[in-house]
């Protein structure tokens, strides 16, 4: 039996804020939704992906959100498609909501997501140790605004498997 084993790919295609308010206390609250797409374009390979995943979205190096990955089994030559949601909430975040709106008139946020996330390969009929994918993408979007369409204007994401 040959494997020839490839990285997945992960794309994000979508993201929508439902939330991103300034609360009494000075701390910022978010919500965003973000559509990851996931391709394993392996022949023979399957992937599990394990609980305990970490996905962070970060503006300027300051973590705004985060959340995790389902855990699901992924077949060989599959695409899957998931919806994430990711909360968090900053303090003393004044400074930080000012340069969010500075950058949102310029119509270009860049966001920063990454993610840890635990997976175990299904090679024929043996299931291989826990390892983890290393994700980060860049990401360019128009607008923060809730509830509005986000359109990302640039995207490009790397990964790493680290054993």
């Amino acid at each position: 039996l040959v494997f020839r084993p490839k990285l997945p790919k992960y794309s994000v295609d979508s993201l929508t804020i439902t939330h991103l308010n300034l609360n009494n206390d000075n701390s910022l609250f978010a919500t965003f939704n973000v559509n990851v797409t996931a391709r394993n374009p392996n022949k023979k390979i399957g992937i599990y992906y394990e609980g305990g995943s970490d996905l962070r979205v970060y503006f300027t190096g300051t973590q705004l959100c985060e959340g995790s990955l389902p855990k699901f089994y992924q077949g060989h030559r599959n695409t899957t498609v998931m919806n994430v949601t990711l909360t968090g909430q900053t303090q003393d975040a004044n400074g930080l909501l000012q340069s969010l709106q500075a950058q949102e008139q310029t119509g270009n946020i860049p966001l920063f997501l990454r993610g840890k996330v635990p997976v175990r390969l299904k090679l024929g009929g043996l299931k291989s140790m826990k390892w983890k994918f290393l994700v980060r993408c860049w990401l360019n979007v128009d607008s923060l605004t809730p509830d509005n369409t986000i359109r990302i204007r640039d995207s490009r994401c790397k990964f790493r498997l680290r054993f």
